[in-house]
């Protein structure tokens, strides 16, 4: 139509072209850009017309929902105030009467008064009072429907998190709107508050791991330091600069750690006896089997590790399989070569012994742990790191020194492209050399160029990395025991 009125020569009137933008912009083919300005709040009517005029209503958009109860089967939605309700929390916000939990309804009708049940815990809870904010001032309303976003308070509840009818049973009817998947974080750092007096400290961490559940929060064993994790230096950076902006709380940041992960190469037999005896009954536990790594389809599945029983008959009772499997689990937690996690592996169980007075379930727990640290250290041990999938933009002039400054960070190359005098560099970068690397690029581009990141994938270190690490390590245990 559009196309027919330029070749006639023709002015479109504007209902045509607000229609011809509208049918584009669904189709993912346009993006409207206003312009304006927050000071005397310039431009934002114009703003709310276009969102009006040419972004799509909750009729446009087709949405699936994951079934629990079928493995997170993708089902559809329906944009319809009787169907069963699917509403998500997006957004936390801390406000005078507590946590405010801000939703959209995707289907169905959410009601004040009515329970509904968190799909991550299952808990239910009932809808005391139902809000729709304008800006920051709220109107009470009693019902909200499909394709609406409201608040709630007094909610404890992540966000991320599905809310559905809790008086529909949940073996009927158990949707998420997200998957239970999250990466784990790649970056650590020690984080302590300036002032130990200041309560807002682990008030705000625990706030922000309920908004954000790739930021994790820990304390070390050893150190007794809050270890802060997430996806990347910037990801901690920011919650850093919150606690001190929104909670008054500045704090003092160690080092960033490099989460890093075991594995073997090679496949390694274990034969384990564990035998105790001090006076009353002992210990007896016997673990015969081996571990191997898993296939790249297994990691692919996002498989960590397999335990697998391939004991043909009771050399080991089944009520103690079980404790086996648990004490394989609790060594992975803490692998032999640096202390990070073991990923990867599969263990199989193919023979055992048992006594009838000494045999106990903790008895097989630490059989397990042992034979576990012996094969691991005879079956080709490695140390993986978190690589980097790395976006770099900068102009043409700088290609040269850039690519230069990636390949001296250990950098592969993947792709380049050349657009509008700027080049876009795609590369592999593990995350240990990425620290620093936005000072150096600004210096190194006269601050043109930029750069994004994302975990990809665990890799192997080299050689001559893995000993490096693990002469740090052992100095770092020495120093510990001094």
């Amino acid at each position: 139509e559009i196309g027919e009125l330029f070749l006639m020569e023709e002015d479109p009137d504007v209902d045509t072209l607000r229609a011809a933008i509208r049918r584009s912009v669904l189709a993912n083919k346009f993006v409207p850009v206003f312009m304006g300005s927050a000071f005397k709040n310039k431009g934002v009517q114009p703003l709310l017309d276009g969102v009006e005029d040419y972004l799509p209503s909750p009729l446009d958009i087709k949405y699936d929902y994951l079934d629990l109860n079928q493995d997170e089967k993708p089902m559809p939605m329906v944009c319809d105030a009787d169907k069963p309700l699917v509403t998500l929390a997006f957004k936390l916000e801390e406000g005078r009467f507590g946590q405010l939990t801000y939703l959209r309804v995707y289907q169905g009708t959410l009601k004040r008064g009515m329970n509904i049940r968190n799909s991550t815990t299952n808990k239910k809870v009932k809808v005391s009072r139902l809000v729709r904010m304008h800006s920051n001032e709220m109107e009470e309303v009693d019902m909200v429907g499909p394709g609406e976003i409201c608040a709630l308070f007094g909610v404890e509840c992540n966000s991320g998190d599905t809310f559905s009818d809790a008086d529909i049973p949940i073996k009927d009817f158990n949707p998420s709107l997200m998957t239970m998947f999250v990466p784990e974080p790649v970056v650590s750092l020690a984080i302590n508050p300036k002032d130990r007096s200041n309560q807002n400290f682990s008030k705000s961490l625990q706030r922000f791991q309920r908004e954000d559940p790739t930021f994790r929060v820990s304390v070390d064993a050893e150190s007794n330091e809050t270890i802060i994790s997430g996806m990347g230096e910037l990801h901690l950076e920011v919650y850093v600069e919150r606690m001190k902006r929104e909670y008054k709380c500045e704090c003092i940041t160690g080092a960033p750690r490099v989460n890093y992960r075991e594995t073997l190469d090679s496949r390694a037999d274990f034969d384990h006896l564990h035998k105790k005896q001090s006076g009353g009954a002992g210990q007896y536990a016997k673990v015969v089997g081996y571990i191997e790594p898993l296939t790249e389809a297994e990691m692919a599945e996002g498989k960590n590790w397999v335990f697998e029983n391939g004991i043909i008959g009771n050399a080991i009772p089944p009520e103690y399989i079980s404790a086996v499997e648990k004490g394989f689990g609790e060594a992975m937690a803490e692998g032999p070569l640096l202390g990070h996690p073991v990923q990867g592996l599969r263990v199989v169980l193919t023979d055992g012994a048992a006594h009838s007075v000494d045999s106990s379930e903790m008895a097989f727990k630490i059989a397990a742990r042992n034979a576990f640290k012996e094969a691991f250290n005879k079956g080709g041990a490695v140390i993986l790191e978190p690589i980097m999938a790395v976006d770099v933009e900068v102009p043409d002039d700088y290609q040269g020194s850039v690519v230069g400054g990636l390949n001296k960070r250990r950098g592969v190359i993947q792709d380049t492209s050349a657009r509008d005098g700027y080049t876009t560099i795609r590369c592999d970068v593990p995350l240990a050399e990425m620290f620093g690397y936005s000072t150096d690029l600004r210096s190194s581009t006269q601050a043109k160029g930029e750069f994004t990141m994302e975990f990809k994938a665990h890799s192997r270190v080299p050689s001559n990395e893995q000993q490096r690490l693990l002469a740090e390590h052992a100095k770092a245990q020495e120093a510990k025991k001094k």
